[in-house]
């Protein structure tokens, strides 16, 4: 056979609407892993999800760590020096394959950053959904605490550190007001 009746019977006979449709289907997907943003174009007609993204890295990585530390005032009004809460494990082989406790870990980084950006923004971040989600965390993670007193309230801290560079030091970002340990729900919730 010739190289142009092969041509031509790719795209003619039967099974050609399959081929064509698998050839337009893998042009578009790497076309859609490079950064420029013109390559978006198909992703952006793909009502049904089919063109993937395998990019690896993200579009903005993270360049820093946050870290999370907590103190808490007991009933007698006496503060505790700061805990810091460790949220990261150890990492073991399997972690390659299976990793679903990370979930945890991304979700607070997720939330902090949200809160940062209201900080930086100018906003108060203390009524913000976010806010009310990293408190009730870290009030959770007090409860669960070992040896833990009667709390009355607590504080926490946000602190950045760009991970194993000790050429620069930790900043501290965000300093929360005194949270309640059991706070009083809004009236409309505890009518219903």
């Amino acid at each position: 056979m010739n190289p142009t009746s092969l041509l031509k019977d790719a795209f003619t006979g039967p099974g050609a609407v399959t081929r064509l449709a698998g050839a337009a289907l893998l042009l578009t997907t790497l076309a859609a892993q490079h950064p420029h943003p013109a390559f978006e174009r198909g992703r952006e007609k793909d009502l049904f999800s089919l063109v993937p993204n395998w990019k690896f890295f993200a579009p903005n990585p993270a360049t820093h760590d946050y870290h999370y530390l907590y103190r808490t005032l007991d009933e007698s009004r006496e503060t505790s020096p700061w805990i810091e809460l460790d949220l990261i494990q150890d990492r073991k082989m399997i972690q390659a394959f299976w990793f679903s406790s990370r979930r945890t870990e991304k979700a607070v980084f997720d939330i902090c950053s949200a809160i940062i950006k209201n900080i930086a923004k100018g906003e108060d971040p203390t009524g913000s959904p976010p806010f009310r989600v990293l408190a009730e965390f870290i009030r959770k993670q007090i409860r669960d605490a070992p040896n833990v007193s009667e709390v009355r309230g607590f504080q926490f801290s946000v602190v950045r550190a760009s991970g194993h560079d000790d050429s620069e030091d930790p900043e501290v970002l965000y300093v929360s007001t005194y949270q309640a340990m059991n706070p009083v729900s809004p009236g409309f919730l505890r009518a219903a």
